[in-house]
């Protein structure tokens, strides 16, 4: 929830980041087809450094544990699959936030990793709200609004 508000993501655009998204000496996350299926880039605070460095170090023992058990591999957009063959299985296309088990997927067969569903995020900040004692009603995407209205229009988009 911190890289969300901190980068002013949305849900979306969370769930779906793949390990080379994220720079860690630049602090910033490339955003690849998000609102209106733009690229664009948006920082993240050093606070959330560590905390993302432990997780993507468990992320990838998973995926090694993977890898040697014969999967590992995840979605690639578009034509990409068909472009860099093994890409698949590269750590860097890896989704960061991958669920705690594999799932089939239906267009052709082949049990992988996907990215957790959003539902997950939503239940956890309920919760979370909830502990809080706040009686708000807050999703994920109460976290973008802010920072949306505080980033300059027209500046952040990539390529």
């Amino acid at each position: 929830m911190k890289l969300l508000y901190g980068s002013g993501l949305r849900i979306t655009e969370g769930i779906r980041l793949r390990v080379h998204d994220i720079e860690f000496e630049m602090k910033s996350i490339t955003v690849r087809s998000g609102k209106g299926d733009k690229d664009r880039i948006t920082t993240f605070p050093a606070s959330v450094i560590p905390m993302l460095k432990t997780h993507l170090a468990k992320i990838r023992i998973l995926h090694a544990q993977d890898i040697s058990q014969g999967n590992g591999s995840v979605y690639l957009p578009h034509t990409l699959e068909r472009k860099y063959k093994n890409a698949a299985k590269e750590w860097q296309w890896q989704y960061v936030f991958p669920p705690g088990n594999m799932s089939t997927d239906p267009r052709i067969g082949i049990t992988r990793h996907h990215h957790v569903d959003p539902s997950m995020v939503n239940k956890a900040i309920k919760t979370a709200v909830r502990k809080a004692g706040l009686h708000k009603h807050i999703t994920a995407h109460t976290y973008y609004h802010p920072y949306d209205s505080a980033r300059p229009r027209g500046c952040e988009s990539v390529g």
